[in-house]
């Protein structure tokens, strides 16, 4: 633990506020406590004591029956549960710790999840309810433990209502939406409720970037120097010109023309900090600052909260409980001073929110930095920032908006400047933008000057800049547009985001720059204008969302055939309909019958009815065959098609290259795929065929594939290329073959025992005492020049390293 030094008067101020905290203990008794994971079975077993048994689940112990949907469909849609295959042994030994318990404490998660887990632990155990109690926590700490032991509860029953009801709508989505796009699309695929609403959005965006046409204009900034100052004022007009010639007109007008100050503006400001960090705000800030994925983000706070550092990480409450706020207020005071105070009490605007819970934070306030991983050390330090500025005063700015007028023109040049009067969070933290050495933006600051006050103009530019097209999601803004529409829920962001990934209707993408010609006007103080013209990049996008051609079509198929379930606004009442059920409002089985009957009908009329979707669009006719080409989607990825399905002379197909899109493909650079396969030239009598797979392009000879490597096109690559690759492979089989046929091969014996080189699928490795050992790089790779020296240092130096790992564990 790393502590501040000014912060000792604040911690023995907390430590007489939680050791008033009893401990409830029982020799006597026999204490089964049931958590989710093995990481906080151990540290919470430290915290309770003799008397206290901690054994982890493993998260569900079991789920919906994969045999008919695993929903009784003829009754009332109640879920037909079964204990998953690697629980069967989990289950087994907790039935056997219940045995021996006089009382069971369930202490899964306090989110809906959480409850349904402890639910189906009372129900697969068979626990007695005088002998159960549900325990919660946000934490995990000894005071936080310790007082939810002095507070137990029953398990509430609305929010495993909530839960079994998201389960079984999600269930009765994704296994009868996915036989429709297995039969109509392509095998393999699968729809979710959140998932594919997820793509939609995507989907959609690529299409207004695709729409996107993008104009010119040119900005007129203008560079001023104030009577006796050595400052220049850096200024521009509100209006844009359209083109290059008007631009050049406008400069001309102000040739010779006089400069003054108009008017100066000033008005006080102030800026207030970010509320504590929720679940998709952390997901957001993450990715933004560290460059963390959603389920990377996700994952390493996981891992903080079960080393009790933070407070649990799936929350949608921007609260912090009265003891966090008191200890906040301390730690400012002792680092920055009393000024920089200000205790606030945040309102959660997400509807349905849980008020109870409390925002992401650090248990321990004082702690300002942890030890660990790099990437654990780096997002507490982000909480605890986030926490910390969030009791913060506001930041006191100045702004200032200067205008430059000239007679010569009627339009106005003008500039804003900021100055920070007090610092406040910003000490800390900025939201988003913040430098991670002294959390602050840089501002344009201007110079002391008044109305009036003559300016001498040094230079005047027209400079050509380029509208851009809307931003495609990144995985932080498609949490927050996800959020902001009211679809899912904290937990569920993170796995939504990997699916549509895993499935291959998405791709995050760094977007390639385009080249683009900047023109640029410059007008001395002489009145001379310059004209130059530089070619800069435009357009460039990292780490961004993108539809894949599965992903287009599949969307086009449900928004045609699906209207309701991949509407924003079905999705975002159905939330609203889970929040109802947890709050005990509505019955779970009246929201999901309410709902299945109808979509039900619709599956069965979809399946009937519905055409084979491929995505196909004509691209245009060859001009050699007068066939008709298109670009489509087939069973083993996106291909172009020359000729008719339904002629008799049947139709020629050829694979995409990897960063062609159906969507996006021209008539000319299909026709170029045609032109696959192509003989290359003659080798041993026999011809060199090169061509393109389902598993890649490949050169043929003799009946024999041999893989083509990234780096070469198969549309271009030589007779000589393919006749390298091919007695490359020849040289590996040989090898190969060579291994196979001498391995294992004894090279010795170590205490008695034999030491072999033998062959694998990764090459040849070393066997000694059942194990297996990885040889270096630089080892020979003839087994007989493998000494039993070197066998012995290498299997040496492996156990020292596997000594080491122990240890660090």
């Amino acid at each position: 633990m790393v502590r501040h030094p000014n912060l000792n008067k604040t911690k023995k101020s907390i430590q007489r506020r939680t050791s008033r905290v009893l401990v409830i203990r029982s020799e006597s008794m026999n204490n089964l406590v049931i958590v989710e994971s093995p990481a906080k079975a151990k540290t919470i077993e430290k915290f309770l004591g003799e008397g206290y048994t901690v054994k982890s689940s493993y998260g569900h112990i079991r789920d919906l029956a994969k045999k008919d949907m695993g929903i009784d469909l003829k009754g009332n849609l109640d879920p037909i549960y079964q204990i998953s295959d690697d629980k069967q042994k989990i289950v087994s030994d907790l039935k056997k710790a219940v045995k021996k318990a006089d009382c069971v404490w369930l202490a899964s998660d306090e989110d809906r999840e959480g409850e349904a887990i402890a639910w189906h632990l009372k129900e697969t155990l068979d626990l007695n309810p005088e002998t159960t109690k549900r325990i919660v926590f946000n934490e995990i700490t000894k005071p936080a433990i310790l007082h939810a032991i002095e507070h137990p509860r029953d398990i509430d029953m609305n929010l495993v209502d909530a839960q079994q009801a998201r389960r079984v709508l999600d269930r009765l989505v994704g296994y009868e939406i996915s036989p429709i796009l297995w039969s109509k699309i392509k095998p393999a695929l699968s729809a979710g409720r959140v998932q594919s609403v997820a793509v939609r959005l995507i989907v959609e965006r690529e299409e207004e970037v695709r729409k996107f046409v993008s104009s010119s204009s040119f900005r007129i900034v203008g560079h001023f120097l104030p009577e006796g100052s050595r400052h220049a004022i850096v200024a521009e007009t509100a209006k844009r010109f359209a083109s290059e010639t008007e631009a050049e007109a406008f400069l001309t007008q102000l040739k010779g023309a006089s400069f003054h100050v108009s008017k100066v503006e000033t008005k006080p400001a102030h800026r207030s900090p970010a509320p504590p960090f929720t679940t998709s705000t952390l997901q957001q800030e993450a990715s933004r600052k560290l460059g963390f994925s959603v389920a990377r983000t996700m994952q390493v706070a996981q891992d903080l909260y079960e080393s009790g550092l933070i407070t649990y990480m799936r929350t949608d409450s921007t609260n912090l409980s009265s003891l966090a706020l008191g200890m906040a207020k301390e730690v400012v005071t002792s680092l920055y001073g009393a000024d920089h105070v200000k205790t606030r009490q945040y309102t959660t605007r997400v509807k349905g929110a849980q008020e109870a819970h409390e925002a992401i934070r650090p248990t321990d306030i004082r702690r300002t930095t942890i030890s660990g991983e790099a990437a654990q050390r780096r997002l507490y330090e982000l909480i605890w920032k986030r926490t910390i500025a969030s009791q913060m005063s506001d930041a006191q700015l100045e702004r200032t908006t200067v205008e430059v007028a000239t007679p010569a023109v009627k339009e106005v040049f003008s500039c804003t400047g900021e100055q920070v009067v007090f610092d406040g969070f910003l000490k800390v933290y900025l939201e988003s933008t913040d430098d991670e050495e002294d959390g602050r933006q840089e501002e344009m600051l201007l110079p002391a000057i008044q109305t009036d006050t003559k300016l001498k103009m040094e230079r005047i530019e027209a400079c050509q800049h380029f509208t851009q097209h809307p931003p495609r999601y990144s995985e932080a803004s498609l949490v927050k547009k996800l959020e902001d529409l009211g679809i899912g829920r904290p937990s569920t962001y993170a796995p939504t985001i990997s699916t549509i990934i895993k499935r291959e209707y998405v791709s995050k993408e760094d977007i390639e720059a385009i080249q683009v010609n900047v023109i640029k006007l410059n007008m001395d103080s002489d009145g001379l204008i310059k004209r130059t013209e530089k070619t800069e990049k435009f357009g460039y996008e990292k780490n961004k969302l993108v539809p894949t051609d599965i992903g287009i079509v599949v969307n086009h198929f449900l928004m045609e055939h699906f209207t309701d379930i991949m509407d924003y606004n079905f999705t975002a009442k159905v939330e609203r309909d889970f929040d109802e059920i947890a709050g005990g409002n509505t019955d779970w089985h009246e929201v999901i019958n309410a709902f299945y009957r109808p979509f039900h009908e619709n599956v069965k009329t979809t399946q009937a009815n519905s055409k084979r979707s491929t995505g196909a669009r004509l691209l245009g006719t060859d001009p050699k065959t007068g066939k008709n080409v298109y670009a489509k989607l087939g069973r083993f990825g996106a291909l172009v098609q020359k000729g008719e399905t339904e002629s008799e002379e049947k139709p020629t197909f050829a694979s995409l290259k990897r960063g062609q899109s159906i969507e996006t493909i021209t008539l000319e650079e299909a026709l170029i795929l045609f032109n696959l396969p192509r003989t290359v030239g003659m080798y041993e009598d026999e011809p060199v065929e090169v061509s393109s797979g389902r598993f890649g392009p490949y050169a043929k000879h003799k009946g024999l594939f041999y893989s083509l490597e990234k780096s070469d096109d198969p549309y271009t690559v030589t007779l000589e290329r393919a006749i390298e690759l091919i007695e490359k492979k020849r040289q590996t089989d040989q090898k190969k073959k060579i291994l196979q046929e001498l391995c294992p091969y004894r090279i010795g014996d170590i205490e008695g025992k034999p030491v072999e080189v033998c062959y694998g699928r990764f090459g040849i490795y070393l066997k000694y005492n059942d194990k297996s050992f990885r040889l270096p790089k630089d080892s020979p790779d003839d087994p007989r020049e493998i000494t039993l020296a070197m066998a012995t240092d290498i299997i040496a130096t492996a156990d020292k390293k596997k000594s080491r790992t122990t240890r660090k564990k």
